[in-house]
């Protein structure tokens, strides 16, 4: 079942009422692109990882509750994206775009920027065009390209080809102007 913003934003709060404590969640990937860009898109899941108040594995029983209840994939809400999540910047969380706040659940989404360097990482098809929807949104460039490089310097597996896809990206709208 695909998850539309509205499908996303009741799960989420069936989540919340099931919670007993203030959770607060990062969310990454298609969710933060339709929560918190506006982008239509319908995603499979929400990519999230806690940054407070619970673990992934304490929140499991709950997501699965969720799942059951509302008829979703029981990993409807999961930590894929903390794969990419080693490669964000230090201070990814001063850029946090706050979209949901529940009486116990937070959720947060990555700014344009560090959803666009995830996106670099990934360089799959889909990414493309979420990364082109970023750019027209305003992410910042300079900073995810200085970031890239960066990390470049450090060796980080994948850097110079993330830089690539940026190159690509760069040179998709500069074909246009």
């Amino acid at each position: 079942m695909s998850l539309t913003a509205l499908k996303m934003r009741e799960a989420l709060a069936c989540l919340d009422s099931k919670l007993r404590k203030k959770v607060r969640l990062i969310m990454g990937g298609g969710g933060a692109m339709l929560l918190a860009y506006q982008y239509a898109l319908s995603t499979a899941d929400i990519d999230a990882i806690p940054a407070s108040g619970a673990t992934i594995q304490e929140l499991d029983p709950l997501v699965k509750a969720v799942a059951e209840e509302l008829g979703l994939a029981v990993d409807w809400l999961n930590p894929y994206y903390s794969s990419f999540a080693h490669v964000l910047p230090s201070d990814y969380g001063t850029r946090l775009l706050d979209v949901i706040q529940l009486p116990y659940l937070t959720v947060s989404a990555l700014s344009k920027e560090d959803l666009l360097i995830m996106k670099c990482f990934a360089a799959r098809q889909k990414d493309v065009v979420h990364a082109r929807v970023l750019v027209k949104k305003g992410a910042d460039l300079t900073l995810v390209e200085n970031h890239l490089h960066s990390l470049l310097q450090k060796s980080i597996p994948g850097a110079e080809r993330a830089i690539g896809f940026l190159n690509e990206l760069k040179a998709f709208f500069e074909d246009r102007e």
